[in-house]
């Protein structure tokens, strides 16, 4: 009885304290026109189910897609330092900050292990709502060079791997309440395609009742983020 009464309290105590969340951090990446506080009931959810997360700001609106994510590289550097060599991390992204996270596997710093991550309501087959902005509201949308970065046509210049070295998950929304949806084929969440998020490389693929710009802040999608982080799906 003893033994069986600490076996129990052994494994109690493991999932309290030395479970995934306990050792793992988390970067969060948000997504396009975006700061790093659209992340924050994101961030607030998983602290609740006590992981370790960090928000990082990137330019993402008026600069390249590609000079966000040399930005992104350093920021993330300079995160790695105030952990030890071993430790290993997790992404995820929301819109275009699912982009930044996949195009750090094509160069990822030497040394750093990264574990799984999730990209939501990410672009990874090119936005048709930028492609429409461009083609008939290029005067409006002439310096969003970020938005530029992620029409399909120029989805090649970002040098997206297609082969990923670690898992990742992928959520998609289906609501709208957007007048954009007009121009976007199919299901979407009122600015990117259900299709366009899903793509051959990932792990797993969820899709949720939600919009754009409300999908990254529920509860349930980081419940769901949850269960991928600890068992690889949703």
């Amino acid at each position: 009885m003893k033994i069986r009464i600490i076996l129990l309290l052994l494994i109690f105590f493991n999932i309290i304290f030395f479970n995934f969340a306990s050792n793992d951090p988390i970067i969060l990446i948000h997504g396009y026109n975006k700061s790093k506080k659209d992340m924050i009931p994101l961030k607030i959810n998983l602290i609740e189910m006590n992981y370790k997360v960090h928000l990082l700001d990137l330019p993402l609106t008026k600069k390249k897609f590609n000079y966000a994510y040399k930005i992104f590289k350093k920021k993330f550097k300079n995160i790695t330092e105030k952990y030890p060599k071993n430790t290993k991390y997790h992404f995820i992204g929301h819109s275009t900050g699912g982009l930044i996270i996949r195009k750090y596997f094509k160069s990822p710093l030497k040394g750093i292990k990264i574990g799984r991550s999730i990209q939501i309501a990410t672009p990874n087959n090119g936005s048709k709502l930028a492609d429409f902005s461009f083609k008939y509201l290029n005067i409006f949308f002439s310096n969003y060079e970020t938005l530029k970065s992620i029409r399909k046509k120029n989805l090649k210049q970002l040098k997206l791997p297609k082969k990923l070295p670690v898992e990742i998950g992928a959520i998609a929304g289906n609501k709208s309440n957007s007048l954009y949806s007009i121009v976007i084929p199919g299901k979407d969440d009122g600015r990117v395609a259900v299709k366009s998020v899903k793509f051959k490389g990932l792990k797993d693929f969820i899709i949720l009742p939600y919009t754009h710009k409300e999908i990254h802040h529920q509860k349930k999608t980081a419940k769901l983020i949850d269960s991928f982080f600890q068992k690889g799906k949703f």
